[in-house]
């Protein structure tokens, strides 16, 4: 192959990488679930760029109602918007990249949006974060903004499913003009479905340096402003007090509806800027602690009924970046009855079910912890 790039390092020296093939596909197929940025994401959306959850590797899809994996989708992705990203990865030696692979992409798409369940696609990232040795709860929540409601990113996937709103990308080494035609062609009249093709080289020099270059294909000027104007997913809406409980009321039992009452009894107690947000199947309540360093988000009470104690967002600034502080609260947690909460989830987002705290003391010792949590970051470093 034609083509290469060169290295500049600190001492003078210039390194000449040449373009080289992957020596299998199934080392790209490695190289995308372990760094999705080679999706080229940036490039599909500059304002905002595309950031990827990984699902699962080996994606089976059903031909029919409740039925078995009739397919295998190479990797199944969601971006930040909940759209479904379904990846089918082929090298240019592979004559089926140039159409084959287009009507195999197509039968994928058209039965995932007809039988895959949302509790299906729920299942596989969870098991695919076990396999991983992760948290699923963790990684979810490290993906999600800060005041995104979990339960309802799963519920604007089916939504999504629902209205045919997928995105259908095409990963190789090298995009053959061919598939770009049918790329472009196929993006220019699918709406709200999106069609891409993102190409990305392998560049090898001596030793053990390698770069990787990815580049987006089939994105035409026309079709990008066409489905920009469109509008993208519906985001949150600041609510007040009243709207977010008729939210909760609509999901919560009697008795977790009333410990979300003394949850947002305490923060008006301790003094928090209250902070309701709607979403379009959902509602979340996340106080705000204004401390001399900026707001801090202790705690998320989801209408769902969880609430996620948010160390990922503490735990980089004061006090909480003191691993024994975090240590500490940990063991303030673990005081609550009912609650188990592993030393490692403190870098995470500690999860506690309303149902805990139902039991009067259990609710009085995690008022304790969280009203703990708010004097450190007060008193700040």
């Amino acid at each position: 192959m034609s083509g290469g790039v060169f290295v500049l390092h600190d001492d003078g020296r210039l390194d000449s990488l040449a373009e080289r093939p992957y020596d299998s596909e199934d080392l790209l197929q490695q190289l995308l679930a372990g760094y999705p940025d080679l999706l080229a994401g940036d490039q599909m959306d500059a304002d905002r760029p595309r950031r990827w959850l990984l699902v699962s590797r080996e994606m089976g899809i059903p031909g029919e109602e409740d039925g078995a994996g009739r397919w295998s989708l190479d990797h199944l992705f969601l971006d930040q918007d909940a759209i479904p990203t379904l990846v089918e990865v082929k090298r240019s030696s592979d004559s089926r990249i140039r159409r084959e692979v287009v009507g195999q992409m197509l039968d994928y798409a058209a039965n995932a949006v007809a039988y895959w369940p949302v509790e299906t696609i729920r299942s596989r990232f969870e098991k695919t974060a076990e396999e991983q040795g992760q948290a699923a709860d963790d990684v979810l929540a490290a993906f999600l903004e800060p005041e995104a409601d979990p339960d309802g990113f799963w519920q604007t996937v089916k939504t999504n499913l629902q209205a045919g709103k997928v995105r259908l990308v095409f990963v190789a080494d090298v995009i053959p003009d061919e598939l770009r035609r049918v790329v472009e062609f196929l993006n220019g009249q699918m709406d709200p479905a999106e069609v891409l093709a993102v190409e990305v080289k392998q560049f090898v020099g001596d030793g053990r340096l390698k770069t990787l270059v990815p580049r987006l294909v089939g994105q035409t000027s026309a079709a990008r402003q066409r489905k920009s104007s469109g509008g993208s997913t519906p985001k949150q809406q600041k609510v007040d007090e009243v709207t977010f409980l008729a939210v909760a009321r609509e999901k919560l039992a009697a008795d977790d509806l009333a410990v979300t009452r003394r949850l947002i009894a305490w923060a008006g107690e301790q003094g928090l800027t209250p902070n309701f947000n709607r979403y379009p199947t959902s509602a979340s309540f996340i106080p705000i602690v204004e401390t001399s360093a900026g707001p801090r988000y202790p705690l998320s009470v989801q209408s769902g009924g969880d609430a996620w104690v948010q160390m990922k967002w503490l735990r980089d600034s004061p006090p909480f970046n003191d691993e024994r502080i975090r240590h500490e609260l940990c063991d303030r947690l673990n005081a609550v009855p009912g609650l188990q909460v592993a030393p490692e989830r403190m870098t995470g987002y500690p999860r506690v079910t309303l149902s805990i705290l139902r039991d009067e003391a259990a609710l009085m010792k995690f008022l304790d912890a969280m009203t703990w949590l708010v004097e450190k970051l007060r008193m700040g470093p």
